[in-house]
């Protein structure tokens, strides 16, 4: 079936449940009702993940033709001539990926050779022999772009990409409480000067751990190795940055989403939340973040399904799903992101968030080193290994309460 046809259907399904609610208002929410409101999300939960498998393998067409253009215009060539210097720089990195250094070409070796001396000379420092200048520019692209399916955060945070590590200092001020004065004839004026603050976004070095790979797999021509020793990179920076960007201390690592913000909403359970909590984490953050179209929840995939179970004031299902193609499902109205790293409910956890998460920004360096290793504790098990390192920082930059948290009780 095409991603248009199931499109459609878990459309048909949206719009079915949304008529549902909307017809029975009140006392006519039955448990006839409710069973067939449990039916059509079950099938919208399975139509969605089809629809995900599907796109997931058009998204990689996408980013494959994103970086041909892009090559297209950095150096001002054709998109033949693109694509056909993406395929070289390709042929070189699997060829290095298979047989280290010595498996390339002369021609290769030359080009290797080349792309190393420029790097010297535009960046002033010493490339590895065995990683660094082997690793294409569009790879690092792609295990940052790769990163992004995981966890959540970049999916609604601000991302900046930088050539280098450099820290960069944020002003922050908060004016949420200001205002001005009635004054009297002949009265002086009060003085009440700005506060600034500062918040600063460094480039922590994470690594991927090394990952051991079997000669065979290495000589099988049929494998695309180049995603797949991407894809198992990517995972495991994802997963700790996303950890971090979510519930870092903000000590030896980034600071959190859920550690910066602060307690909008205190909920009466520790275990449970109610459709009340979450209408007063909504309206504890200022009108001037809402009114700008950029909020949204974040929690676990366990607290959506405790939500799903939430009726509002008229005994009618809280949880929606959108219907149009790119229409969100929502929660009083509200987009949400899943995140598998924000607290489950339990004891004084900030399970919930709310606000607009595009004042939390990710900085990515990049300039992602790739290293291949050969020594006696890999070759006595038939392996290589391979190590990559990244480098990346977060922080809310926001000081007036652009996100809040609902946290459970003790």
């Amino acid at each position: 079936m095409s991603i248009q046809s199931l499109r459609e259907e878990r459309a048909h399904h949206a719009k079915t449940l949304r008529n549902l609610v909307d017809q029975h208002p009140g006392d006519q929410w039955q448990d006839v009702q409710q069973q067939q409101y449990d039916r059509l999300v079950a099938d919208i939960d399975r139509l969605d993940a089809q629809i995900a498998r599907q796109q997931k393998a058009y998204d990689l067409d996408a980013q494959n033709h994103a970086a041909t253009e892009r090559r297209s215009d950095e150096r001002r060539v054709s998109t033949d001539e693109a694509a056909h210097q993406l395929q070289q720089e390709k042929a070189i990195f699997v060829a290095w990926l298979r047989g280290g250094i010595n498996a390339l070409s002369y021609e290769q070796q030359q080009a290797v050779a080349r792309k190393a001396a420029s790097i010297q000379a535009s960046m002033g420092t010493t490339v590895p022999a065995e990683g660094g200048y082997l690793v294409p520019t569009d790879v690092a692209r792609q295990l940052i772009e790769a990163m992004a399916a995981f966890g959540g955060m970049r999916e609604v945070a601000t991302t900046l990409p930088t050539a280098s590590g450099n820290p960069i200092n944020y002003p922050t001020t908060n004016a949420t409480a200001e205002e001005g004065e009635i004054v009297g004839e002949n009265q002086s004026v009060t003085t009440q000067d700005f506060t600034f603050g500062v918040k600063s976004i460094g480039a922590y070095k994470y690594s991927s751990k090394s990952v051991a790979v079997p000669f065979e797999l290495l000589q099988d021509a049929v494998i695309d190795l180049e995603a797949h020793i991407n894809q198992r990179l990517a995972q495991r920076i994802a997963r700790i940055t996303n950890r971090h960007f979510t519930v870092g201390t903000g000590v030896g690592q980034p600071t959190g989403i859920v550690t910066a913000a602060g307690v909008g909403a205190t909920a009466a359970n520790a275990a449970a939340i109610t459709f009340d909590e979450l209408i007063d984490l909504e309206h504890s953050v200022d009108p001037a973040y809402r009114q700008a179209g950029r909020c949204r929840f974040m929690f676990h995939d366990s607290t959506l399904k405790a939500i799903k179970k939430l009726k509002d004031d008229q005994k009618r299902p809280l949880w929606l799903p959108g219907v149009a193609v790119r229409e969100p499902d929502t929660v009083l109205g509200y987009a949400y992101t899943i995140n598998q790293h924000v607290p489950v409910l339990a004891s004084e956890a900030k399970a919930v968030l709310f606000g607009d998460f595009s004042k939390y920004l990710i900085r990515d360096v990049l300039a992602a080193s790739l290293f291949r290793l050969t020594d006696s504790k890999y070759t006595e098990k038939g392996q290589v290994g391979f190590l990559a390192f990244s480098r990346h920082d977060g922080n809310l930059i926001d000081v007036g309460g652009a996100v809040k948290a609902l946290q459970q009780a003790t």
